[in-house]
């Protein structure tokens, strides 16, 4: 009556699969859920802007553009990614590129050679963090 809603609810499964050993050239478009193990050289996009969960593990490389809903980071990606719900930087994550993101967790030693910025409601709030002073009496 009023029009659907996309569900961006993230896929709890994963439907696909890059292994270790395997470096894939080319566009990726998925449905579902997909690990990379292996290397992408090109553009990972989840279809039609669907909900989709990427989990990019540890020994993982892509060197292309990401677009999906869900997102966890433990390898490298070099280019620009979007995530347009939730984004998860895992310790060993390290990105070159600017991240576009509506909710981030970051974990202590990921790194990001790039620019974090807030895509969606809360675009335009910044929040401004003090640096700490140990030993002061604040």
């Amino acid at each position: 009556m009023f029009g659907k809603s996309k569900d961006h609810t993230p896929m709890k499964r994963i439907d696909s699969l890059i292994g270790t050993g395997t470096t894939l050239t080319g566009d990726i478009v998925f449905t579902g859920g997909l690990r990379i193990d292996g290397a992408v050289i090109g553009s990972v996009h989840a279809s039609n802007g669907e909900a989709s969960t990427l989990v990019i593990s540890e020994q993982a490389r892509v060197a292309g553009e990401i677009r999906v809903s869900h997102l966890v980071i433990n390898g490298e990606v070099e280019g620009p990614v979007h995530a347009s719900d939730y984004l998860e930087l895992q310790p060993k994550a390290r990105v070159k590129g600017d991240i576009f993101y509506l909710r981030l967790e970051m974990h202590v030693g990921a790194k990001v050679e790039g620019r974090l910025v807030v895509d969606g409601p809360a675009a335009g709030s910044v929040v401004e963090l003090k640096r700490s002073t140990s030993g002061s009496g604040d």
